[in-house]
């Protein structure tokens, strides 16, 4: 059986995320931006200056809808030439190989075995959403959409995306269709509340005994099925349970690839520094082969907020109106003065629409926002090539991987002060899970521009509409809220 590694590739002799990221985005901009994509390469030093690349490559899709596509597709292709497999037998030394060409040969056979747990509850026949310690439904669910839209937690069309969900709880079991999920333990997933739906998932994690202790326990306990990859017999189904996607890539595509019938592929995986961008560039390989073998694939991403976005322009006259009544005007002149003007900033710049809306925090770093991009780019060109595609702008939510980095667990807990509104784990996820089941079961439209589609149901919390520039209130969020994010 060969050994499979998916690494990042050596530049001057060590492995380089930073020179990966340059050199992919200056790729993706070499088309519809030459003089952007010199600037990238240009740069020396990736780790801060990054943000204004990534804006760049969102203002120069706008020149055009084939714009857009070029950039994505240069993007891809770019990062799976880049990144590398090294692939080796036992005891033989590794063949380290592009990773766009690891699937040139089709996956053998896998070591991969498949266990079937079957929940034992009544699948629940009506949308209900976990908000603040009650189950939203109904007349209180139709109340709480109008609050958020009111509020500028979501845009309108994700408030009538749920509704239609609501209106069609036939749609909840998702008939006709098996769900994957790549990171099954994610809390912004959408396992859990497809499993009370009874939904039928397949579903892929680290083999970790407790992750899939926790799994298996929800799926017992619910009114769906999930199937599970295992590595052999043992009489505690977690410990062996479980396929890392970095190390057997083949292996885990092998094994997907043998269930039959339509499957939704959802990407929901996610890990700290340069192995998020490891793992999310063999992600996304499994997903292009699976793409060009099989025709019956639909593909399911969650965008964070924290990226750049285009913007329609009733958005940005939402965020003025709200600058111009914010309570702290007359404070804001003190803070920018004192602050050279980095501090309270308009949301927007004056300038014809799409607005741009840059909510990018910093420190979760370059590797991130590639990590995330790259499921953008993804979306826009397999929805070009025609197949089905869901994705979503998720809110900020008090995650355990946001609330593990102090400053960012500060910020969001004065978040509020400034317009911006941080969901719950449990709220988040059941709303991103309708938002998929809304695009999997609703008419089709055609396909819009990419930063429409991309603005479309979008749930940012207020990053949108909010009067100031995230990062020109982050820092006095943050201070404002480190008592309660230590609490």
């Amino acid at each position: 059986m060969q050994k499979v590694e998916i690494v990042v590739p050596e530049t001057d002799g060590k492995r380089s995320t930073s020179a990966l990221g340059r050199a992919v985005v200056a790729d993706a901009l070499a088309g519809p931006d030459p003089v952007g994509s010199r600037a990238v390469s240009r740069e020396t030093d990736w780790r801060r200056g990054y943000g204004a690349h990534f804006v760049r490559l969102v203002e120069a899709g706008l020149q055009s809808e084939a714009a857009a596509v070029d950039i994505a597709q240069r993007g891809l292709e770019s990062l799976q030439a880049r990144m590398r497999a090294t692939v080796s037998d036992i005891d033989v030394s590794a063949n380290e190989i592009p990773l766009d060409e690891l699937f040139v040969n089709p996956p053998g056979a896998t070591d991969l075995k498949t266990v079937t747990v079957q929940g034992k509850r009544d699948p629940e026949r009506e949308l209900t959403v976990p908000f603040k310690g009650n189950r939203l439904r109904g007349a209180s669910l139709d109340r709480q959409l109008d609050a958020w839209v009111e509020r500028g937690s979501m845009e309108p069309s994700a408030a009538q995306a749920i509704r239609e969900v609501a209106a069609h709880p036939e749609w909840l079991a998702m008939p006709g269709r098996r769900l994957v999920v790549l990171g099954a333990s994610a809390e912004m997933g959408p396992l859990r509340a497809a499993l009370r739906w009874g939904v039928e998932a397949i579903v892929v994690d680290l083999p970790r005994p407790s992750v899939w202790r926790d799994i298996i326990d929800i799926a017992g306990d619910s009114a769906g099925t999930i199937h599970l990859p295992v590595r052999g017999a043992s009489p505690q189904l977690a410990d062996l349970a479980g396929a890392d996607l970095l190390s057997n890539l083949p292996g885990v595509t092998s094994w997907l690839a043998g269930f039959d019938g339509q499957l939704v592929l959802g990407n929901y995986v996610y890990a700290d520094g340069a192995t998020n961008l490891r793992v999310s560039s063999a992600v996304d390989a499994l997903t292009s082969h699976l793409l060009s073998t099989r025709d019956d694939i639909a593909l399911g991403f969650l965008a964070t907020p924290t990226d750049v976005f285009a913007v329609p322009a009733e958005v940005v006259d939402f965020s003025k109106n709200a600058y111009e009544n914010r309570k702290l005007r007359y404070v804001r002149p003190i803070a920018r003065a004192v602050s050279a003007g980095r501090l309270l900033r308009r949301n927007y710049a004056p300038g014809p629409a799409p607005g741009i809306n840059d909510s990018i925090v910093v420190q979760q770093g370059p590797n991130y926002i590639l990590a995330k991009r790259l499921q953008r780019w993804r979306a826009t060109v397999a929805q070009r090539a025609g197949a089905e595609v869901s994705l979503n702008v998720a809110p900020p939510t008090r995650t355990r991987s946001v609330l593990k980095n102090r400053a960012l667990a500060a910020a969001y807990a004065g978040a509020h002060r400034f317009g911006v509104e941080v969901f719950a784990p449990s709220t988040s996820n059941t709303l991103m899970a309708a938002l998929l089941i809304h695009d999997l079961y609703a008419v089709v439209a055609p396909p819009q521009e990419p930063w429409r589609a991309e603005a479309d149901k979008a749930v940012h919390g207020g990053l949108w509409r909010g009067p100031y520039s995230p990062r020109s209130a982050l820092g006095i969020a943050a201070a404002l809220g480190i008592g309660s994010a230590r609490t």
